[in-house]
């Protein structure tokens, strides 16, 4: 989310100062590359890039990919084929062994439903959404970024005929929390959808604003996640603390959870140094269901804690992360903070977070479903 957040930003800009844009989207990939499909980057008339596609290696080839979609005012697939041996002949150097399809769109800012339009109104609220985007690897018409899916409301300019077929579609990639890549026949010719879930960032409830707050703080908010920093005392949680946080507040235990929204990507970190408040707020976060509540401090503060609620069942035990974080042997508050942001990223995307150099199967965390 934070990169499609970063392309916004970016665009707006670039509005401002009168530039022409194009969306490079990756829609699908073979095989092994650096980026996976929703990968994207915006580029502007003078080269400004916003987002990344790859490592590196294709953004110079694509630059001059998208200058020709905003001066055509087309949109273009474009396909770089690494498997041949002989990948110097494409002067971009991938080494990846892969196959990657990149979707170039220039933005029409009078369209109401040009790609930028539909990523700026999928940050709108804080909830899942199903992006699709259609393209033809025919390298016939690319109708591009084309719908946008989501519980109470479709945004959609497909055309009429596998309208119905791509929204039931993009249901069930939202009810099955899976995105997945499809081909539709339409007319004399086949369609790849790539159907992309999108969840909202993480959300990171900070209770605590002591020093060692700071940069767990500074670095979420560096990984796009949304920011809350809580603590009741007055001297600590205030804005020039927090300068990047969403929100600060000044809260008792008792009124936190009325300040606050807790949905699937709500992360709770209690590290306020006060035993009592983080007892406290412990009792209430054990009756939400907040996906993820961690603890700073050894074991036996956590067993303590559950022990004087009568709450000392396995279920809780397994259920709050304390100690928090991983062991990479951290020590001050910055390693701390990356320690405890590993913990959470590998929670929520459900990966091991064991050394990649051990693991057998690919390292993305998806591998995409064909229909």
């Amino acid at each position: 989310m934070k990169e499609i957040t970063d392309i916004v930003k970016a665009y707006q800009k670039a509005t401002k100062e009168k530039k022409k844009t194009a969306l490079a989207t990756v829609v699908k990939v073979e095989g092994s590359s650096y980026r996976r499909p929703g990968a994207r980057m915006l580029i502007t008339e003078d080269g400004q890039l916003t987002g990344a596609i790859s490592g590196g290696c294709l953004e110079g080839d694509a630059l001059r990919k998208a200058l020709s979609a905003i001066v055509q005012q087309e949109n273009k697939l474009i396909t770089y084929d690494t498997t041949d041996e002989d990948d110097a002949k494409f002067g971009v150097q991938l080494g990846c062994n892969g196959v990657v399809h990149i979707l170039f769109e220039p933005i029409i800012e009078e369209d109401p439903l040009n790609p930028i339009a539909i990523l700026t109104t999928l940050q709108a609220k804080r909830e899942d959404a199903v992006l699709a985007t259609l393209f033809n690897l025919d390298g016939k018409q690319q109708l591009g970024t084309s719908m946008l899916f989501k519980k109470d409301a479709i945004l959609s300019k497909i055309l009429k005929e596998i309208e119905d077929d791509i929204i039931n579609d993009a249901r069930e990639v939202f009810t099955n929390k899976t995105t997945t890549f499809k081909v539709y026949p339409c007319g004399d010719q086949e369609v790849g959808v790539f159907l992309e879930l999108i969840h909202p960032p993480i959300s990171l409830i900070v209770a605590g604003a002591g020093n060692d707050a700071q940069p767990l703080a500074e670095m979420a908010y560096l990984l796009g996640w949304e920011v809350t920093v809580i603590d009741g005392r007055t001297t600590h949680a205030t804005p020039q603390r927090f300068a990047n946080a969403t929100k600060v507040l000044v809260s008792k235990p008792e009124n936190v959870l009325a300040q606050i929204q807790i949905d699937e990507q709500t992360a709770f970190v209690l590290m306020t140094h006060n035993y009592n408040y983080d007892l406290e707020l412990l009792k209430y976060l054990l009756d939400t269901n907040a996906p993820y509540i961690g603890t700073l401090g050894p074991k036996k503060k956590l067993l303590r804690m559950l022990d004087e609620l009568n709450l000392a069942t396995p279920a809780n035990e397994t259920r709050v992360h304390g100690p928090i974080g991983l062991d990479i042997g951290a020590e001050t508050a910055e390693e701390i903070a990356i320690s405890i942001l590993a913990e959470i990223k590998s929670v929520f995307t459900g990966a091991s977070a064991m050394f990649l150099k051990e693991k057998k199967r690919p390292i993305h965390v998806y591998e995409l479903k064909n229909n």
